[in-house]
């Protein structure tokens, strides 16, 4: 699998090394085929807020926004398929500058944010997605599932990263997010 980062942020913490194996366990767990390229950029507020606009016409940054790549076939990315040359899945946006008024109100690093943000990417990317509630209570089990296994399969794997957070918002339901998913970056307030 490979998979590229582009920090285009400013921010230099991002762990580059710790999204890229996040993205690959969550690709890893989703029978994704090992010949799947995808990218991740990291941007600042006024680029994320540019694509929310242009893309989805809603004011404002968010946190992560996925652009799957549409000549992919259904059913493509899995293992068991036939051998494929390697195709992009797309490009997923992260903002970290959006994100850590999240991760303050939600009680956990900016790190854990940007690790869920990433898992939430790569299954929009493979097509999830949360419109229905029934959509959206497959999506955050699934994604939360992945990434407390990944942070569980980290010393098996030979890999440490931050430990595992144990706070009520570290693995967050739908409704859980909808309380942290601040409008202002870096107010701490939820919205109302």
């Amino acid at each position: 699998m490979s998979i590229e980062v582009f920090n285009e942020s400013g921010r230099g913490e991002v762990n580059e090394e710790e999204l890229i194996d996040v993205a690959r366990y969550a690709l890893w767990t989703l029978d994704v085929h090992p010949a799947a390229e995808l990218s991740i950029h990291i941007v600042d507020l006024e680029t994320m807020e540019d694509l929310h606009v242009r893309w989805m016409d809603l004011p404002g940054p968010t946190d992560v926004m996925s652009f799957p790549m549409d000549e992919l076939t259904p059913g493509w990315g899995r293992k068991d398929a036939a051998e494929p040359s390697p195709a992009m899945l797309g490009d997923i946006m992260l903002c970290p500058d959006f994100a850590e008024g999240q991760a303050a109100r939600a009680g956990h690093s900016l790190a854990h944010e940007l690790d869920l943000l990433t898992v939430h990417g790569v299954l929009h990317l493979l097509g999830f997605d949360h419109v229905t509630p029934e959509e959206e209570q497959k999506m955050f089990a699934l994604q939360n599932e992945i990434l407390a296994n990944w942070y569980d399969s980290q010393e098996e794997r030979g890999v440490s990263f931050a430990p595992k957070p144990t706070g009520a918002g570290a693995f967050p339901s739908a409704a859980d997010r909808d309380d942290t998913h601040g409008d202002i970056p870096g107010d701490t307030e939820p919205n109302s």
